[in-house]
Formats: structure tokens, C-alpha cells, sequence
């Protein structure tokens, strides 16, 4: 046999597996089945050497040397090294291992009895097996050597485990041994537990024994010293033991005097060895008797007195070894007895400190109440400070509700005086309007004396902007920049061709800023002008013009909360979807706008810059057009200059301009018509101004018209979708004279066309191919009427027959229904 003693490390036993030890370079494991014999070297570490031979092997004769039994379960093993390092200090160890082979096999069917396989398959198993055997054993050894401690390794394999350990301790005459044991003999450990029970009675007595569980020591088998070789030599040489030990002082006993002195001395004797025998670490050698003097009686054979005193010696030897059987299973009883006694005395100290335990936890608990009933005398105090305060709130609401009665008492007075005001502002209305005209008349004659040179251009500059108006309001520039902090680019919210617009605050009310670029502006006489005549402007659905700044060119209208209609329709982060109907309230809205400007008096007011950053929404989203008449105020020569516009407006804005204006430069009401219809498509379908008009006369002509709506907005009525599309396009024509005036019957169609689907419709209205309200109503051969484009595309399928009454049709020539469609139309428009 061979051993494997570590010496201290060059190197940390943990680099030096990752470097150069792997499991297939150190192998323990190929052993004769029986034999004790250490593993092939192979590539070991150079720390490691071969241990001195003695008998059996492996250094037996040493009595320093603990030997430590190891077993496949790591977490047991290193408790069981652990109190192994701590109780043998200095002491060199020796680690034991029982290889047993596995009786079953894993295979893709399951386990299969290791006698049915197959050989080679066997045998590639049994390799692994010992791989990984070799692997843990190798880990073993690594941690005494972390630990410092020299350590040797001893394997063996053995079909059984507690048969391969007491062969281990009788070849190698192991005389410490430490191996892991249970508290008690339950199924779980039962495996665990026969192999220390049949080490602790089938070892030779010479072995001291410590059996430890989970690193705790239980008991410890005393060991017997020199009781294995005394009884087997005395049984061999009885007879010369008896010859030479029975001698008298002065000679040889006699055959005569033998069974005198065997009767005399014969039962002292087997009683002193029976009794070292029984007794634990007691010595039984030649020394412990004294020569016996013998007399011999005449006559009497010595050598039938030499074998009767043989055969009662084993006897006696018989029945000390039963005597020993007997008092080392009262010993192993009395030490399971002294274990079971401390584990009782554990419980009780348990016990003991669990009642103290509960001692302190009722007495916090007592705490713990005590506290709770003061907080809960506080809690009620609290409540009855608590109750009284709402008692005397509940006091001053009763006399706040007095106060707000009598405020509500003076808010209906304050409203029947409110309305005596209204009614004395309409009153003072009329009374400017006539003001006005006289005004106009007069200005009208100041001209005219101008004319002719009765009156200077100073006198003429007398009669100031703001004279006569009350509702329009001059600001100086200090008010504005105040208002703006020096129009800081924080304030902006807006930039346009004519200027740019900034937030502010005037008047207690937030107010937006336009400030105009002086290079496009008039003198400042004629801004004066312009802007009293835009003063005068007064719709629903145009943003009011509160005051204005003839210093820094500025106009101040009222400031819209939710945005334009750019905001809502192409910005990301809104929230605020305009649904379908909204849409549709807006376009009817900018046309009774854009009406109101193209027929005021004595002058055309045209936008000339409508575009959806220009169409505001107040907090209701109810539309109100901005910078209306803002091209007014531009001299002619440059608007109609090609280069105006072209640096500072954004690309954007081109698709709503006119293209006659872009040719021609003369802009006119139709310039505002084009603008609109771009802006009805762009509520239709949510999509940018650039080539919208050519992709949406391609989806109605190509019969796709709902694949281009904005999803959006919700689900569109086809008739609304139909009609403000046929609309849109008709603003949009190239040549000005085919787009169609805004005359106050379009404008009221439009604004009851939400309304259209909430109505019982007439059924002679509907189309009897599409259920729909009609549009473009035509009369077919078979006398019925029907939307044009629904029976063009039934005809256009190659069907001559009616779609009614499923007769062929005489003709296929259409006849549109004029006195239908203006039906249609008026019933539109009434309320």
C-alpha cells in the first residue's frame, strides 16, 4: 500500500488546481476489489511523496497518526475533518475512504442492475464513478492542506462499507480512528448508523474509536491494548507456557506434583485471566505470574494432566469472551443511555430558556398595552378637542351661510344692474356708430379740403388713432416690453412672414403680442389707419383686436389657450384629438369668417395668409382666424414683389398659397377660397399640406375616398366625408374661376352638416344602391333616382339591368335631378 503524505504548499492549494491538477491527471481509483492500495501518481503535485512502507502498509505502526474516515456527503465530511483538526492539533492525518461501487447504472430507460449491462458500458461508468471519487478525495486533501495540516490519503474498495472499514483498521492495525455517526437509529440514517455499530463491535480492541456527528462528539470506544495478540499466542503455546511457567525455585516439576499444584492454583489462575480480560486498558503478559512451586504426586501423567488443564484453560478463555461480548454491549447501552441523558438535559435547558423567553415577551406584551391604553386616553382627548372645534366650525358655517345668502342677494342685484349697463352700452353702440359715420364724413371732407389745400397736414394729423374709439386701447412700447420682458425669446410662441408673436401679460389678462417687421410696414400714418380700420372688425369667429403700439408696430389681440389647429392636427405630444365633428364645426366656422371679411364695407378685408398656425382655438376649441388684414398694412410694390416672403416664411406655408397669386401677384378673395379648401382636406385627412390635392383627387377617383380620412377623428359619415371633400377640392382648382363663392347658403350648409346624420332623413333622399343621403342625384332609364357616382359604377360593371327592379334598361344614359339636389340641399339647411 501506498500513501499519499502532503507537505506544505509552494504555492495556495486553490491556484494550483486551477493550473495544473485535473481530475483525469489524478486518479484514486483503480483498485483491486479487496485490496488496499494507493492510486497511480501520475502528474502529481510535487508536494506530494510517497509515505514509508511498513507492515500492512502505509505506516501502521505509528501511533501519532489519526485516521479520518470520508465519505461522498461534502457538508458532513468537512464538519467531521474540522473537529478532527481542532481535537488532534499538530497530529498528522490519514484519510480513509470505502470505494463502493454503484448496483445500478443510469441509462436513457432508467437504472439497470449493474450485473445485466453491457461490459464496455460498465466499465465506462465505473471510470467516471472513480473520476469523480478521485475529484472529491483530491478536494478533501486540498482542504487540510489550506488548513495546514499534513495530511495522507488510504482507499479501498469493498462491495460493503462497514466491512471495508474494519478490514482497513485489522491490515493497516489502525489505532485511532475518527468516523461519522447519528444520534439515533431512524430510516434515514440507518445506513449511516450500521456502520458505525458494526465498527464499534467487529473492530479489534486495540482501535480507539471517536464517533462524531455534524462536528459535535457523541462517545468514544475505548481501545484494549495488547488483548489481540495475548490470547491467540497463549491458545497456541499453552502447553509450553504451562511448562516453563510452572517451575519450582530450584527444578523442573514433577509429573506426580503437577496435579497438586493444578488443583491448588489452577482456578486462581483462570480467574486472573478472565479478569484481565474484562477489564479495559489492562495488560495480560508473562510478567503478571509469578512462578507457582508445584508439587507432583506420584503416579500421576503429566501429559494428560498438561491437556486436562488445556481444555478448562479455553474454556475459561470461552467464557471471558462472552463475559467481554456482554460487558461492551452494557458499555455501548450505558453510552447510548449518557447520550440520550444529555440530549434530555438539553432540552430542559431548551425548555428553561423558552419559559424565560416568555417571561420577557409577556412582560414587553404588559408594556406594549400599557402604552397602547395611553395612546388611546390621548386619542380620546384628542377627540373631545376634536369634537369641540367642529362644534364651532359647524357655528361658523351656519354664519357663513347667512353671509353667503345675503352675497347671493347682492350678486342679483349686481345682475339687474349689470344688465342696466349692457342695456346703456348697447344704447352708447348706437350712439358710436352714428359718431362714426359722422366721422367718416367729416374725415371724408378733411380729404377733400386736403385736396385742395384748406387744411395743413399737421391739423390733419390732430385727429389721432384712438379719438373716438373706447374699446380699442393705445400702448407705449415700455408697456409692451414690460409685458414681454423685452420681448425675450422665452415669451415667443410664434413667427410668420410679417413679424413674430410673444405672450404677455396687459390689463390683468394674457394677451398675444404681434410685432411686425418694420421693413414690410407703411409709415406709421397709415399703420394708424389700417389698424382703426381693423378695429371695426367684429365677428365671432376672428380674434379680437384689443389695442395696439404705433411706436414698435405692434398689434395686441387676445390670447387663444388651446393652440392653433397645426398643434392639434401634426404635433406628437397633444393630447387633445379633434374628433370628426369638431372638424366639421371648424371649416363651417373659418367659412363664416372668411364671409364676413370678403363682404365687409366700404373694403374687402382678405386674409392673405390663411394656414392652420393662423386658425386658433379658444378653451371651448371654438375656431377664431388670426391675422386677418395684416396684408393691409404691407405696401403694394411689396407683395407683390416675387422675392417677399420667400426668406422668412417656412416651406410649409407654400402649399396654401394661390398659384395665380404666385404667378400674378394680384391677391383676391378666391386667394383665400384656395387656402380654405387645402385646409378641408387637411381636416379630412390629418396629412400634410404637400401634395395633398393630387392624392386626394386620385383616392376619389380611384373609389378609395375613406383609406385617406384621418382615423383619428373617428368614424366619418360617408355623406359629411363626401361632401367636404367634393368642397375642398372645388376651393383647390388651379384656374380661380372655377372655385365657388362663400355665399351665406354654403356657410349655412356647412354649419347644419354636423347635424345631418342626427335628423330622420326623407327616404326619396337616399340612394337605393348606398342607403346615403344624395349628393349628385341622377335619374336612370327605369325612373328612379340615384346617387351619380353609385349608379355610374353599378352600369360601369357591365349590368344593363335596373338595380330595383332587375329589368333590362332601355338606355343607359343619366339625367341629373337639379329640383332633387336643391330639395336636398335646403333641407340641409334649416334648423
Amino acid at each position: 500500500m501506498e500513501l499519499l503524505n502532503p507537505s506544505p504548499p509552494p504555492q495556495p492549494i486553490g491556484d494550483y488546481f486551477a493550473g495544473f491538477v485535473s481530475p483525469v491527471n489524478f486518479n484514486l481509483n483503480h483498485f483491486d476489489s479487496g485490496n488496499c492500495m494507493a492510486a497511480p501518481p501520475p502528474r502529481l503535485p510535487e508536494f506530494y511523496h510517497q509515505g514509508e512502507g511498513g507492515s500492512g502498509g502505509g505506516g501502521g505502526g505509528c501511533d501519532d497518526k489519526v485516521y479520518v474516515m470520508v465519505e461522498n456527503s461534502i457538508e458532513r465530511t468537512v464538519a467531521l475533518l474540522h473537529w478532527t483538526f481542532r481535537q488532534f492539533r499538530n497530529r498528522e492525518i490519514c484519510l480513509v475512504h470505502v470505494y463502493q461501487p454503484s448496483s445500478t447504472i443510469p441509462t436513457l430507460l432508467g437504472k439497470l442492475p449493474a450485473s445485466q449491462a453491457n461490459k464496455e458500458l460498465l466499465s465506462v461508468y465505473r471510470e467516471e464513478e472513480r473520476q469523480r471519487n478521485s475529484k472529491l478525495l483530491f478536494n478533501y486533501l486540498g482542504i487540510c492542506n489550506r488548513s495546514k495540516v499534513k495530511a495522507s490519503l488510504i482507499t479501498i474498495e469493498a462491495g460493503q462499507v462497514h466491512k471495508g472499514i474494519v478490514e482497513l483498521i485489522n491490515r493497516h492495525s489502525i489505532k485511532n480512528f475518527v468516523m461519522e455517526a447519528t444520534r439515533d437509529n431512524c430510516m434515514k440514517v440507518k445506513k449511516s448508523f450500521c456502520n458505525a455499530d458494526y465498527a464499534a463491535k467487529n473492530a479489534p480492541p486495540f482501535c480507539e474509536i471517536w464517533f462524531v456527528n455534524k462536528g459535535k462528539h457523541l462517545w468514544t470506544r475505548e481501545a484494549t491494548e495488547n488483548a489481540v495478540n495475548f490470547l491467540p499466542t497463549m491458545l497456541r503455546t499453552s502447553k509450553t507456557a504451562l511448562t516453563a511457567g510452572l517451575r519450582c525455585c530450584d527444578g523442573t516439576i514433577g509429573p506426580d506434583q503437577l496435579e497438586v499444584a493444578f488443583s491448588a492454583t489452577g482456578s486462581n489462575f483462570i480467574n486472573r485471566v478472565s479478569q484481565n480480560l474484562l477489564t479495559p486498558n489492562s495488560s495480560v503478559t508473562e510478567s503478571a505470574y509469578t512462578p507457582i512451586q508445584i508439587r507432583s504426586s506420584s503416579g500421576l501423567d503429566s501429559s494428560a494432566e498438561e491437556e486436562m488443564l488445556c481444555n478448562k484453560l479455553v474454556e475459561a478463555t470461552t467464557e471471558a469472551e462472552k463475559a467481554k461480548d456482554e460487558a461492551f454491549a452494557e458499555l455501548l447501552e450505558r453510552r447510548r443511555l449518557e447520550s440520550e441523558a444529555v440530549e434530555t438535559m438539553n432540552k430542559v435547558k431548551g425548555f428553561e430558556a423558552a419559559c424565560t423567553r416568555e417571561v420577557q415577551l409577556r412582560n414587553e406584551i404588559e408594556d406594549a398595552v400599557s402604552s397602547i391604553r395611553q395612546d388611546q386616553q390621548k386619542l380620546l382627548e384628542q377627540r373631545e378637542e376634536v369634537s369641540g372645534e367642529l362644534h364651532r366650525t359647524m357655528r361658523n358655517v351656519a354664519v357663513l351661510d347667512s353671509r353667503v345668502q345675503e352675497a347671493n342677494a347682492r350678486q342679483v342685484e349686481a345682475a339687474r344692474e349689470l344688465r342696466l349697463i349692457q342695456a346703456s352700452l348697447a344704447t352708447l353702440r348706437v350712439e358710436r356708430k352714428k359718431i362714426r359715420r359722422q366721422r367718416d364724413e367729416v374725415m371724408q371732407r378733411l380729404e377733400q379740403w386736403k385736396s385742395y389745400g384748406q387744411v395743413g397736414a399737421s391739423n390733419y394729423d390732430n385727429f389721432g388713432l384712438f379719438s373716438d374709439s373706447e374699446e380699442l386701447t393705445e400702448f407705449c412700447l415700455s408697456d409692451l416690453e414690460s409685458a414681454t420682458c423685452n420681448f425675450s425669446e422665452s415669451f415667443k410662441i410664434g413667427s410668420g412672414v410679417f413679424g413674430c408673436v410673444y405672450k404677455g401679460e396687459l390689463l390683468d389678462r394674457s394677451v398675444a403680442i404681434k410685432k411686425l417687421h418694420p421693413f414690410n410696414i407703411r409709415g406709421r400714418l397709415e399703420f394708424q389707419q389700417e389698424v382703426q380700420i381693423l378695429s371695426k372688425v367684429e365677428h365671432p369667429h376672428l380674434v379680437t383686436l384689443i389695442g395696439a403700439c404705433p411706436e414698435a408696430l405692434s398689434l395686441v389681440y387676445e390670447y387663444m389657450p388651446n393652440g392653433s389647429i397645426q398643434d392639434h392636427l401634426f404635433s406628437k405630444t397633444n393630447k387633445h384629438l379633434l374628433p370628426w365633428k369638431t372638424r366639421t364645426r371648424i371649416a363651417a366656422e373659418i367659412s363664416s369668417a372668411l364671409l364676413h371679411l370678403h363682404s365687409s364695407k366700404p373694403e374687402k378685408i382678405i386674409h392673405g395668409d390663411l394656414k392652420p398656425e393662423n386658425i386658433l382655438l379658444d378653451s371651448k376649441f371654438n375656431c377664431k382666424i388670426g391675422d386677418f388684414g395684416i396684408c393691409r398694412l404691407v405696401p403694394e410694390d411689396t407683395a407683390r414683389c416675387p422675392s417677399f416672403g420667400r426668406s422668412t416664411e417656412p416651406k410649409c406655408a407654400m402649399p396654401y398659397r394661390d398659384p395665380e397669386l404666385q404667378k400674378t401677384g394680384n391677391i383676391t378673395p378666391k386667394s383665400d377660397i384656395y387656402s380654405f379648401g387645402v385646409i378641408i382636406l387637411q381636416l379630412l385627412t390629418g396629412r400634410p399640406p404637400v401634395g395633398l390635392v393630387s392624392e386626394v383627387r386620385r383616392a376619389v377617383l380611384c373609389g378609395r375616398m375613406v383609406s385617406i380620412l384621418d382615423p383619428s377623428a373617428g368614424e366619418w359619415p360617408t355623406y359629411i366625408a363626401r361632401r367636404l371633400v367634393e368642397l375642398g377640392l372645388q376651393c383647390c382648382e388651379m384656374n380661380s374661376r372655377d372655385r365657388p363663392e362663400l355665399t351665406p347658403i354654403l356657410v349655412r350648409e356647412l354649419e347644419r352638416l354636423p347635424f345631418a346624420e342626427e335628423r330622420a332623413v326623407p327616404s326619396f333622399f337616399l340612394c337605393p344602391i348606398r342607403q346615403e343621403i344624395m349628393h349628385d342625384p341622377h335619374v336612370a332609364a327605369d325612373g328612379f333616382t340615384y346617387e351619380g357616382e353609385a349608379i355610374r359604377g353599378w352600369l360601369k360593371n357591365g349590368r344593363d339591368t335596373s338595380p330595383m327592379t332587375n329589368l333590362e334598361l332601355s338606355h343607359l344614359h343619366l339625367t341629373p335631378n337639379h329640383a332633387l339636389q336643391l330639395a336636398i340641399r335646403d333641407w340641409l339647411c334649416q334648423s
